[in-house]
C-alpha cells in the first residue's frame, strides 16, 4: 500500500524563509531527496525549485567591470546614484550608466 501524508493547519501553502530553504538544500551529498523531502514535510519538487534558484543566484556575476573617473576630470559624468555600504565600501553611478549595470553593482556588492 502506498504513504500518504496529511498536511493540516491554518494555511494550505507554507512560506519558505532563506534560511529554511538553505536548511532543507544542506542535505549531505548522496542522499536521496525523498528522504529528505519527507524528513522536512516538503514535496520533492520544492527541493528541486528551491535547488535550481540557488545554483542561478550562485552563477550570477561576483564582479563587474568599472571604470573609475575623478570628480575633477573634465569628462565626470552627472551624479545619478550614491550608496555607501555598510562595510566601507562606497559607489558612485552615473546618469548614464544603464539600469542593468547598475543593478549588477548593487548584486555583488550586497
Amino acid at each position: 500500500m502506498g504513504h500518504a501524508v496529511l498536511l493540516t493547519g491554518p494555511e494550505r501553502r507554507r512560506r519558505w524563509s532563506l534560511e529554511d530553504r538553505a536548511q532543507i538544500l544542506a542535505f549531505a551529498p548522496g542522499a536521496v531527496v525523498f528522504e529528505v523531502a519527507r524528513r522536512f514535510e516538503v514535496s520533492t519538487g520544492l527541493i528541486y525549485t528551491s535547488r535550481r534558484q540557488a545554483l542561478v543566484q550562485e552563477t550570477e556575476p561576483a564582479f563587474v567591470p568599472a571604470k573609475l573617473a575623478d570628480s575633477a576630470s573634465s569628462d565626470a559624468v552627472e551624479l545619478a546614484m550614491a550608496v555607501d555600504f555598510p562595510n566601507g565600501v562606497k559607489v558612485r553611478i552615473g546618469s548614464a550608466a544603464p539600469c542593468e549595470l547598475a543593478a549588477a553593482i548593487m548584486r555583488a556588492l550586497k
